[in-house]
């Protein structure tokens, strides 16, 4: 990456695995329902980055929608009540703090309203004024819906943005919507992410406000 990309018109950084970390609590909440609905646990991380109830359609699709739609409250319940261990993670607070006040940034996550409330009071960190989650779209990523919705919420194009994620559903949906995205290693590791631009964390980066948008500045 060059040592300056920009200005970009906003930030739309996703939620879990980007700017906080949280596969713990994940794996305990699934886990748990794996065992109450009888599904291979090992199946679940196939679906990073997709809404709950995408996942369960996938997983239950022989289960009645009465029944799918039981297991996601029940998703819901498990996810927000356990935020033990949630914390941001490398460079995302700072990020946060340097972009909030302008209102150039926005939270797009697959996770619900409720979740993504909990999450972000657990880790402390500054909340945008626009947060996108599953109960604010139709369709979830890797659809571009989640990511032209909160472009639109801050009134500019999704092409002028920079998407910050960490999953390939989430990384298929920002190209989907015409946004540069840069991936973070910190969900797939040494993995391969597909991304205009990609880093370890977002502590590998500064992301500052500059006339006409934000700056994305290698460390």
């Amino acid at each position: 990456m060059s040592a300056e990309r920009g200005p970009y018109a906003a930030v739309l950084f996703d939620l879990d695995g980007t700017l906080l970390s949280s596969t713990a609590a994940v794996e305990r909440s699934w886990d748990r329902l794996a065992v109450e609905y009888a599904i291979p646990a090992e199946r679940f991380f196939a679906y990073h980055g997709m809404t709950a109830r995408a996942i369960l359609e996938r997983l239950l699709p022989d289960r009645s929608a009465d029944e799918r739609e039981t297991a996601h409250e029940r998703i819901v319940e498990l996810e927000s009540s356990d935020t033990e261990g949630v914390e941001a993670l490398p460079g995302a607070a700072e990020a946060l703090a340097a972009l909030v006040p302008t209102g150039r940034c926005a939270i797009v996550t697959s996770g619900s309203r409720v979740l993504a409330r909990a999450r972000l009071a657990a880790a402390g960190v500054d909340v945008p004024a626009v947060v996108i989650t599953a109960d604010d779209v139709e369709h979830g990523k890797p659809d571009p819906e989640p990511y032209l919705t909160a472009a639109r919420a801050l009134g500019v194009a999704a092409a002028d943005c920079l998407v910050v994620e960490d999953a390939a559903a989430g990384l298929a949906s920002g190209r989907a919507s015409g946004a540069t995205t840069l991936g973070l290693r910190t969900t797939l590791g040494a993995g391969i992410v597909e991304a205009d631009l990609v880093v370890d964390d977002l502590s590998a980066v500064r992301l500052e406000p500059a006339v006409g948008g934000v700056l994305l500045l290698r460390r």
